[in-house]
């Protein structure tokens, strides 16, 4: 499987700190993938011409599989990571958004305050995740089954095949 990995974040891409929740994506998807799999990784900073472009090369380009960002899902300003998913997305996927907000309201009551997002764009599945690493993995952990099977339903394949 490859899947590209996108850390969205003026600071890390500017070396101020250290991006921990990219790290944190290869981590948890490598176990939920295993071994086959292949990161393609970019730290880019909150620009929306920026961003559609890394996506729009990551699904057009490098033709992935799948393709998560972190950052830029909230309220500030420089939060724009769903507006320009949404410009390159040919088919929204809200769920994906709305079960992570659920699941993490029950910890954080501050997540209603996420604007996460995912989608498809060709035969790529595109899914934006929030910024902290603890909660990538609480939201990859609760997302894996329906990344796995819209990753094979994109691929044309039979996601309940044995």
């Amino acid at each position: 499987m490859k899947i590209g990995r996108i850390t969205i974040s003026d600071r890390a891409s500017a070396g101020i700190y250290e991006d921990r929740s990219g790290p944190e994506i290869e981590k948890v998807l490598g176990e939920v993938f295993g071994a086959e799999t292949k990161f393609i990784v970019a730290v880019i900073p909150d620009e929306p011409e920026k961003i559609s472009a890394q996506l729009r090369e990551l699904a057009d380009s490098e033709k992935c599989d799948l393709i998560v960002t972190t950052g830029g899902t909230g309220i500030s300003v420089r939060d724009v990571t769903p507006e320009a998913t949404r410009a390159v997305l040919e088919k929204e996927l809200p769920g994906f958004g709305e079960i992570m907000r659920a699941q993490s309201f029950a910890k954080v009551r501050t997540a209603v305050l996420s604007r996460a997002t995912a989608g498809t764009r060709g035969r790529s599945l595109i899914v934006n995740l929030p910024g902290k690493p603890t909660a990538v993995r609480e939201c990859l952990e609760i997302l894996a089954p329906a990344i796995r099977e819209g990753v094979a339903h994109l691929r044309g394949e039979d996601p309940h095949a044995k």
